[in-house]
């Protein structure tokens, strides 16, 4: 008897040095050491991509936003078209009551696409309607709107959008902040980024680099 309750202490023993060893090793010191490896040689990446301009941050490369100048009777926002304005983001129901459910602000617990099929008939009128307001708001043929301008993306916070509709969107936005096209057009060229290692990808624009490059370009034209 006194033999087993030894052996059960001992093995209880063990079992608490073993457990103390690990929490210190695995919960303590291994989290410090990635935590320091990862801050020191990725330190932006770490910090989850933040932008900053002028000293502040301004958001994540990672993530989409939009910019608008507020909402209209409805309740559904007014682009600013002061600036470059993102593709549109779907979302799991963060806006309710509309059909199909949008995600208006980039709600990052609405990530998501709308889970509607391709033949959908609210998808189908959604994506009329978005074609229709960018070409006239841009003042191109219907035929000239890329995809990326009419749709989400599969998590509806893509930071990126083509190169085409950063292009379609250069006149009009270089006529609201009084600046010169070609100057517009060139901030676009300077933030089109390639396809990943030459061949995976599209070439894309992140909007927020190019908004605050095109923030800083009205600062210094004002």
């Amino acid at each position: 008897m006194n033999n087993s309750v030894r052996n059960t202490a001992r093995l209880l023993t063990a079992g608490l040095r073993a457990l103390l060893v690990l929490t210190v090793v695995c919960g303590v010191i291994y989290p410090l050491v990635v935590t320091g490896v990862a801050q020191a040689a990725f330190r932006g990446k770490a910090n989850g991509s933040e932008l900053t301009s002028h000293g502040k941050v301004v958001g994540s490369s990672l993530l989409g936003q939009r910019y608008d100048k507020g909402k209209d009777k409805a309740g559904n926002p007014i682009p600013d078209l002061h600036w470059f304005q993102p593709r549109p983001s779907a979302g799991l129901g963060s806006n309710r009551t509309a059909k199909p459910p949008v995600n208006p602000q980039y709600d990052l617990q609405v990530s998501g696409g709308s889970n509607l099929s391709a033949s959908n008939t609210d998808l189908l009128k959604s994506v009329k309607d978005a074609k229709q307001w960018v070409a006239t708001t841009y003042g191109v043929p219907e035929s000239q709107v890329p995809a990326d301008a009419v749709t989400s993306s599969g998590s509806g916070l893509d930071p990126d959008i083509s190169p085409e509709y950063a292009q379609l969107q250069v006149n009009r936005v270089a006529k609201e902040n009084n600046l010169p096209a070609d100057k517009v057009e060139q901030l676009v060229k300077d933030h089109t980024q390639g396809r990943q290692l030459g061949f995976m990808g599209d070439p894309r624009v992140n909007v927020l680099e190019l908004n605050v490059a095109l923030r800083d370009l009205v600062q210094k034209q004002g």
